[in-house]
């Protein structure tokens, strides 16, 4: 056979792929991350650190009638672009983010087009569609596949129903396991964000950025190879009112597509945060820079800080004369406190509307908010009210025009439990409806963040965090929360703030927690709840515990309460998944110091030359020498900062060290 003819045979039968496929490369600002295209009869990527491939993927979207964006493509034009910029963050962990990319967008015929940027710490792509009519999404494909079996730390739905479509209806809190991605539960959706390690150290997290218009993505090990795939929810059909209180639409049939939206747009970002060191995704900023700019113009009007919390307590007080309760001397009684501490809010939590109506027009009896509006108004406290989801939906505009008339301050909306294309639009509807009459939220019962509280500054905190909560009804057996504390700061805190809701005054020594509704407590030690204030990003925070108690422990809840809720700097000072973590964070001149450990006793050793020249005295909190028996044991010192500035300290198994550093 002849050289020619060889050459033909192999052409056909697809020996010689290369022939017809395109590459196209985009490489981080560093040069140690690197995006590979290939654009074949179909489009794949591959991110490659260091010369190593981390992971692969082919990508496409379905549009309802069969067309396949990314099938059979033909490049227009591709085009790069490097940007090196600063972006103003008022409300997060640091005042300034820096945003440095280099950017490569592929232009498809047929009006659609693929966006890599590549960071130093990630990578992010988007789809982009430029049509005149509005489109309809049946599917996007993603299949994440990795070269190894690797481990991950996993969170899958709550919900243990045998169907996706029963299990798109949960809360998104769940702790993580720690297994392979091939002997994961085929049978659960993954929730994001989702972390891989890579060994040697380095890690890969799986998150979304930017989710406008457009359901929220899971993901699933179907294949049982090392390999994620994405899966969204459909879009929701038929819908009858139920669920708590009557308080949720529950989803009773779905369309055969995952969103109808705009032609002309760009799609959620899918991003993957990089690490070389579990320390670095303690202080990651991927998803705020990757979220679309404010749209508030005036945020002179959004106040960050604290909030006395009633639920956590179940309205348990103590030492006062008055029947404790959803009533109004109860709240008087909260704001005081609140006011005695500096703490910017007190919230009504589920109670104040009448049950079983989803109607927040209706207002208990024992309960009358103007004249509680206008005390918390006196001692500088403002009023959050808890809100339902399908009753704060259903009237939203006037709901909100009503209170903050009438001085309330913001939402805690709760009880979404989903992340299809409707709830998702409800979620940027709210935000902006809220802003519009200068009103907060908080949301709960809700999925991960992705950047909605950069382009809404008024959004400040969100649930989708497994909280201090399952302390009222989980054992130590069913939930081990020590853990948890020291695996979400590397993983959920990605993505952005967490409404964990700590602050527990009562406190338990490994083996001694029992879940006690009216008078829970936390695991793990007292300095532990105090170090979550500095460890978890959280610019809406509550204060969980009684008045009555904080009031028996005046040292720790003068500190908590001085602890701000934003910060003008982050830095990571050591971390290691689900065994310990260590974060300094400055505020104007003062920097705060918070660690955690796992239920293994820890020393460590803190770096603090990032405080520069000077002299520097600090006060903290650490664990007493007898916290392993006796949780709420700690000890207050105030001390010099060393000259070296090398800080040792020690934590007790479930432990945890506060410090303020302040400059002489």
């Amino acid at each position: 056979m002849s050289k020619n003819i060889l050459f033909a045979f192999l052409f056909l039968m697809g020996a010689i792929p290369s022939i017809a496929q395109k590459n196209y490369q985009v490489q981080s600002p560093n040069r140690d991350i690197k995006v590979e295209v290939t654009v074949a009869d179909k489009v794949t990527f591959a991110i490659v650190q260091d010369h190593s491939e981390v992971m692969n993927s082919a990508v496409s979207m379905t549009l309802q009638g069969g067309e396949v964006l990314g099938a059979n493509p033909k490049v227009l034009k591709v085009t790069k672009t490097s940007v090196d910029k600063e972006i103003p963050s008022p409300f997060y962990k640091k005042d300034v983010v820096k945003d440095i990319y280099n950017e490569m967008q592929i232009s498809f015929r047929g009006d659609y087009g693929l966006v890599f940027r590549v960071y130093n710490d990630g990578v992010a792509y988007r789809f982009t569609t430029k049509r005149k009519e509005p489109i309809v999404i049946a599917d996007e494909e993603a299949v994440y596949n990795f070269p190894s079996d690797y481990k991950t730390f996993t969170a899958y739905v709550n919900s243990t129903k045998p169907t996706f479509e029963e299990q798109f209806f949960n809360s998104f809190e769940q702790p993580y396991v720690n297994e392979t991605i091939s002997s994961l539960n085929d049978k659960r959706l993954k929730i994001l964000p989702l972390l891989v390690d890579l060994g040697d150290g380095r890690k890969v997290c799986i998150t979304e950025a930017d989710l406008e218009d457009f359901p929220g993505m899971f993901l699933n090990n179907e294949t049982g190879k090392p390999s994620l795939k994405a899966v969204h929810a459909p879009y929701p059909k038929v819908k009858e009112q139920g669920g708590h209180n009557q308080l949720q639409m529950l989803v009773k049939e779905r369309e055969n597509y995952i969103a109808k939206t705009s032609g002309t747009r760009s799609f959620p970002w899918r991003a993957f945060i990089i690490s070389r060191n579990d320390k670095e995704l303690a202080d990651c900023d991927m998803v705020y820079r990757l979220a679309s700019p404010s749209r508030v113009n005036d945020i002179s009007w959004i106040k960050p800080g604290k909030v006395a919390w009633d639920w956590w307590n179940d309205w348990n007080l103590y030492g006062v004369d008055f029947r404790a309760g959803i009533n109004n001397p109860t709240y008087k009684y909260y704001i005081d406190f609140a006011a005695e501490h500096g703490i910017e809010y007190v919230i009504l939590d589920e109670g104040w509307a009448v049950n079983l109506q989803a109607d927040m027009m209706q207002v208990i009896p024992e309960i009358d908010l103007q004249e509680l509006v206008d005390y918390g108004k006196s001692k500088n406290v403002g009023i959050i009210l808890w809100a339902g989801y399908w009753a704060f939906a259903r009237d939203m505009e006037n709901v909100v025009k009503h209170y903050s008339d009438m001085g309330v301050k913001g939402f805690k909306v709760d009880f979404l439990d989903r992340d299809d294309q409707e709830m998702v639009n409800f979620v940027y509807k709210a935000s902006e409806v809220c802003a519009k009459y200068k009103m907060l939220v908080d949301f709960h019962g809700v999925f991960k963040p992705t950047g909605l509280q950069r382009t809404y500054p008024n959004v400040l905190n969100y649930e989708g965090v497994n909280g201090l909560e399952q302390m009222k009804w989980s054992s130590e057996k069913e939930f081990d929360m020590v853990t948890y504390d020291v695996t979400i700061p590397f993983i959920r805190m990605i993505a952005g703030p967490m409404d964990y809701t700590q602050g527990a005054m009562r406190n338990a020594a490994r083996g001694n927690h029992r879940s006690v509704n009216s008078e829970p407590m936390s695991q793990g030690t007292r300095c532990r709840q105090l170090a979550t204030y500095v460890i978890f990003e959280s610019p809406f925070n509550m204060l969980c515990d009684a008045p009555s108690n904080y009031r028996r422990e005046k040292e720790c809840t003068e500190f908590i309460s001085n602890i701000p809720t934003i910060w003008d700097e982050t830095v990571s000072l050591a971390g290691k998944v689900s065994e310990y973590v260590a974060i300094a964070r400055r505020h104007g001149n003062d920097w705060y110091i918070g660690a955690l450990t796992n239920w293994t006793p820890r020393e460590l050793d803190l770096d603090l030359s990032f405080l520069g020249e000077g002299d520097y005295t600090l006060e903290l909190f650490k664990d007493g020498i007898n916290a392993d028996r006796a949780a709420r044991d700690y000890k207050k010192e105030v001390i010099p900062v060393p000259t070296d500035r090398k800080l040792k300290i020690h934590m007790a198994p479930g432990g945890g060290y506060a410090a303020r550093i302040q400059k002489r």
